[in-house]
């Protein structure tokens, strides 16, 4: 069953005892999020080679996203977006991320956003399923917030007007190329910020507390971006909305509750690369040793040039695919010049 799905007939509240005192704290969880999710019109499910896809472009070294924020935009105020976690996981060792171990069979990822009109500035929350029962649902303590027109040196404004403490993640290697960092913070839910701020935790337990709380949405973010790029390119991502309406009629019929509609979002085909032999007639010259190549991306105007991982050098074991894709996009979103300011002083950084 799909994520949505399971979260909108998620019953099960999670609520958490105190063991020494006895007090019940009521925490947002997934089943908090049933009714939006239901109400949610603009919903996506990605094939399992989109999402390598849009994990290679988000995870490899080459790849600057930052370079195409003004190409950015949510497509709807409400946005649900979910894939199967064993390709996504796969990507990540792929890229040298560390893993929590295998995927665990049938376990999904997903994210509700929430945007403003222009779709650059929104709230998102992750969520993932890793077994059979409600429990096995959850949600996220920690949301983040973003704002795809931040100035350079400056943080983006919080949604509303709580003072609740913020993270900034960075990868040192990307500089002032890192969108995470400029563009997006994060922080605990507010039910969550009331729990913890009420433990009586250490500072070392605090930071390893927060740094798992990031690792179950900051890491998601990457893909969720490079996925709104390939669909605002022309023609779009391949799709399919899903006719449920005679299996709906017969889940009905037997007692059961109606699946969500949603479209399927499929990774754009590639065309075959003929690979020559690197050598002109009469002249010999030793083939270069089979190697791999990460992918890189990069931008010329409205144009993306994706430069595929491959393999380089001997193409015995198969052949290799075109090693360039181009997207063309309609163009900015927005004004993309980001005047330097002062920096903001009041976020927490983590390094990814």
């Amino acid at each position: 069953m799909r994520l949505a799905d399971r979260i909108t007939q998620c019953r099960t509240p999670f609520i958490v005892q105190n063991t020494i005192d006895g007090t019940i704290k009521h925490l947002s969880g997934a089943a908090t999020f049933a009714n939006e999710v239901l109400a949610c019109a603009t919903r996506y499910v990605l094939c399992d080679d989109l999402t390598r896809l849009c994990a290679a472009l988000a995870y490899s070294k080459g790849t600057s996203t930052l370079a195409c924020a003004d190409l950015l935009r949510v497509p709807a105020e409400r946005v649900w977006i979910e894939w199967c976690e064993a390709p996504w996981l796969a990507q990540l060792t792929r890229y040298g991320f560390k893993t929590d171990g295998p995927s665990f069979v049938g376990g999904r990822r997903g994210a509700l956003i929430q945007s403003c009109a222009t779709g650059r500035r929104g709230l998102i929350r992750a969520f993932w399923a890793r077994g059979d029962t409600d429990l096995d649902v959850l949600a996220s303590s920690m949301e983040a917030y973003f704002d795809f027109d931040t100035p350079q040196g400056k943080a983006p404004a919080a949604p509303d007007t709580s003072d609740r403490p913020t993270i900034s993640v960075f990868d040192p290697g990307a500089a002032d190329a890192d969108i995470l960092r400029r563009c997006f913070r994060f922080r605990y839910e507010r039910t969550w910020a009331e729990y913890y701020s009420n433990a009586a935790l250490s500072p070392e337990q605090r930071e390893t507390v927060a740094r798992h709380a990031l690792g179950t949405i900051a890491i998601e973010i990457p893909v969720m971006l490079t996925f709104f790029l390939l669909l605002a390119t022309r023609p779009g991502l391949p799709r399919r909305p899903l006719m449920l309406e005679r299996l709906n009629r017969a889940r009905v019929r037997s007692g059961k509750t109606p699946l969500l509609a949603h479209v399927e979002v499929f990774a754009p085909l590639i065309p075959e690369y003929a690979p020559s032999s690197g050598a002109g007639p009469g002249v010999e010259r030793r083939p270069r040793r089979l190697h791999h190549v990460r992918g890189h991306l990069v931008r010329r105007g409205s144009q993306l040039f994706w430069r595929v991982p491959h393999l380089r050098g001997s193409c015995r074991a198969g052949v290799v695919r075109t090693r360039t894709v181009t997207w063309t996009l309609d163009g900015p979103i927005g004004d993309s010049h980001h005047p330097s300011a002062d920096r903001a002083r009041e976020s927490q950084e983590f390094v990814t």
